[in-house]
């Protein structure tokens, strides 16, 4: 049946570059992967559900950035998808209780009682279930490969996850953290002289113990006037420098001169600041596991691809498929 199967492959390609001027050639075949072959349809059709996904992410630049790489890798992921599942028909490979409990839990999780019900749901969102399920099974088959041929051999010695957490204190290390009130107002609320006369006047009722909020609530034009002044917690590094570095100097209850920044004038107030804390081992032991592991991971899983590859037969017709 393989070598039937390949015959019959090999048989379309002859049809696609052979010069027949009878009849317009109905598809190109990008690539061989053994006995399967990946088409231009194929990787438009893949390209396409690509792109429409990275549309809802991101726009600009970035969107443009995030499609070309989709369009360097597309090819090779779809390459490896299919080593990946002929391996898991050659170590005969059954997913098909998996699936079936993996549909059953979502449906129980989502309080679906019934298939109809579920396929109604799917259908409601655009999504066909029979192509959904065909994903979840191409899916599952592969972790199924990666996880029997790569990562279940893999050893972690205790010693290791130690020493990763004292070679590299700074991964673990939660920055300072601000929670500020603040009283701001634009520049443009007043001439020189009556800006000047209204900070004068606030600083004279913070110093005779007036509450910050309420001052805020009073005197603020920015966001923090409908919360009390409350500006928000922030971490180092999250606020503008012009904001921050006043700020850090100083003690809880402490009030910063004004601040000029951008268009307006801000008072800041520091209401609870937490320190730099070093993340105890048994509260990141999980997470440097976790790390050390999809690092040797990745790196026997590139070398089980290599070899998978090596003793595939991969012949690539187009290599830039998606040039165009």
């Amino acid at each position: 049946m393989r070598i039937l199967r390949l015959f019959l492959i090999l048989t379309l390609l002859l049809l696609a570059v052979s010069p027949d001027y009878s009849q317009e050639v109905i598809e190109e075949i990008v690539a061989i992967v053994n006995d399967e072959i990946i088409t231009l349809t194929e990787i438009r059709t893949e390209y396409e559900k690509n792109y429409q996904g990275l549309r809802a992410q991101y726009q600009g630049e970035e969107l443009d950035k995030q499609v070309e790489l989709v369009k360097k890798g597309l090819l090779d992921g779809m390459v490896t998808t299919i080593l990946l599942l002929q391996e898991a028909a050659n170590l005969g490979i059954d997913i098909e209780e998996r699936m079936k409990m993996f549909i059953d839990n979502l449906k129980k999780e989502n309080n679906i009682n019934s298939d109809e019900e579920f396929f109604r749901i799917l259908s409601q969102q655009g999504i066909d279930y029979e192509e959904w399920k065909g994903t979840l099974k191409e899916n599952m088959l592969k972790e199924a490969v990666i996880v029997s041929e790569v990562q279940r051999n893999i050893i972690i010695d205790e010693a290791e996850i130690v020493s990763y957490h004292k070679l590299h204190p700074e991964e673990f290390t939660e920055l300072p953290e601000f929670t500020l009130k603040a009283i701001s107002f634009s520049s443009d609320s007043g001439n020189e002289e009556e800006i000047e006369a209204k900070k004068r006047e606030i600083n004279a009722k913070i110093e005779a113990g007036e509450d910050f909020g309420a001052l805020a609530s009073e005197q603020a034009d920015g966001p923090e006037k409908e919360k009390n002044g409350d500006l928000g917690s922030f971490k180092k590094g999250e606020l503008a420098k012009e904001l921050e570095e006043p700020v850090e100097n100083l003690k809880q209850g402490e009030v910063t001169p004004w601040i000029q920044f951008r268009n307006g004038w801000y008072l800041l107030k520091l209401v609870e600041k937490k320190e730099a804390r070093l993340q105890p081992f048994d509260e990141v032991r999980g997470d440097i596991e976790n790390k050390i592991f999809s690092e040797i991971a990745q790196v026997k899983f590139e070398g089980f691809m290599k070899e998978l590859k090596e003793k595939s037969y991969i012949k690539i017709l187009i290599p830039n498929p998606l040039d165009f």
